[in-house]
């Protein structure tokens, strides 16, 4: 089964959105075992609508269309749908009540263009949207499947899961693919390559692909296969082997995140955690109290930007900070802020972080992505510099996502 994506809106040409829903429909496609061989994206004009349907229904199977089916004059999808499929747009009472009741539901009032996300194609199997008004088209001609989906991601998801997949699933033989994930943080890919070498020849000799996937402070292994019980078992094997040799970096499966990993080993210890930041702006307190019932283990957050908040706050000694060859950005400021705010907020470990993130304020002996990080719990004090670079974005997500590693290890008594 080929595919191809469709991707309407102007908005995506000129970089104003990103595309993140072809990626997302990429990866659900290679997990169900189609190949998606093809993306386009395209203005919301309709001679650029005709000829995407056009050129995708000759090569492609499957033909997954986001986009253009909004409320307003300048979404003309259905339009040139009705057009392109020879039908005519209809009202269908399921779709009316949806959006009277969407709407009841909201307080809000309906009105006429509301009304009209609930006229569709004749020719279209309607795809319930139960997270908005527009509901998903699926068109069959000719042995070609073409399916128009609202571009609002979770919408697309939605309608994606609950209603494209499966039938695609019964209507296509397709050798489904399985796979398993370690993500790993604080080391590069090739690093990762250098350790592993032995183990990715194994994987390679059995018939598996092994993918790097890397961003900003983390790195994904990826090992894949046809889905069968026996590599499934062989798949497992071979992602705890990798976990193995490097206990420091490997922190979960599939889609764990560092901070959900960091709030079950706290819950699980009954042990609470504060963060003191300076160049990350309470980043790490964010992350953390994004899981919910973080309020188990996290004590609060204390943010000392300025030198006067960290001699305040957490006690840093002033002389440490006027000192031009230490200064705030230092092992020894990060360490007192460490063990001053874990005193204080009275947590069993104190998360702190000083640097420069930049892209201003780096000198020679500092320059910017220059980060130190300190994690003072029951054993003491452990901290690390760390030498970033000099996007300001990245800074503070790497250090964030360094802290919260360095926390785990902590925890697991895996610093030394």
């Amino acid at each position: 089964m080929i595919v191809e994506v469709i991707s309407i809106g102007d908005e995506l040409l000129i970089g104003q959105t990103v595309n993140t829903n072809a990626a997302w429909m990429g990866t659900a496609m290679r997990e169900i075992g189609a190949d998606m061989d093809f993306g386009t994206v395209i203005r919301d004009e309709e001679n650029d609508l005709r000829d995407a349907f056009e050129r995708a229904l000759t090569r492609a199977d499957v033909v997954l269309v986001t986009g253009g089916l909004g409320p307003t004059k300048d979404d003309i999808t259905k339009h040139v749908l009705c057009d392109y499929f020879n039908t005519q747009l209809v009202e269908n009472s399921d779709v009316l009540e949806h959006v009277r009741g969407f709407f009841e539901a909201r307080g809000r009032k309906m009105l006429d263009v509301n009304i009209m996300q609930a006229h569709v194609p004749e020719k279209a199997t309607v795809l319930h949207n139960e997270f908005g008004t527009a509901p998903g088209m699926w068109f069959e001609e000719n042995g070609k499947i073409l399916v128009s989906m609202p571009g609002v991601p979770y919408e697309m998801k939605y309608i994606m899961r609950e209603h494209v997949i499966p039938r695609l699933q019964a209507r296509f033989d397709l050798d489904k693919l399985y796979y398993q994930t370690l993500q790993t943080q604080g080391i590069g890919e090739s690093y990762i390559a250098d350790r592993i070498e032995s183990i990715e020849n194994e994987v390679r000799e059995a018939g598996f692909a092994l993918a790097y996937l890397p961003s900003p402070g983390s790195v994904r292994l990826r090992i894949a296969s046809r889905d069968t019980e026996g590599n499934r078992k062989a798949i497992a094997g071979f992602i705890d082997l990798i976990a193995a040799t490097m206990p420091k970096h490997a922190f979960g499966k599939e889609e764990d995140t560092l901070e959900e990993v960091v709030g079950k080993l706290l819950r699980e210890r009954e042990e609470t955690v504060t963060t003191i930041e300076s160049c990350t702006g309470g980043a790490v307190a964010a992350k953390i109290t994004s899981i919910s019932g973080a309020s188990d283990y996290f004590n609060g957050a204390l943010i000392t930007y300025s030198n006067e908040m960290k001699t305040q706050l957490v006690g840093v000694d002033p002389a440490i900070l006027d000192d031009q060859n230490i200064g705030a950005v230092s092992q020894q400021t990060v360490e007192q802020m460490a063990v001053g705010g874990r005193e204080r907020m009275q947590a069993t470990y104190g998360v702190a972080l000083s640097g420069v993130a930049g892209p201003n304020g780096g000198t020679d002996e500092k320059p910017v992505g220059t980060v130190w990080i300190a994690v003072a719990g029951p054993k003491g004090v452990f901290s690390k510099k760390c030498l970033f670079e000099s996007n300001r974005e990245r800074n503070i997500r790497r250090s964030v996502l360094t802290a919260l590693n360095l926390l785990r290890c902590e925890i697991l008594g895996l610093n030394q």
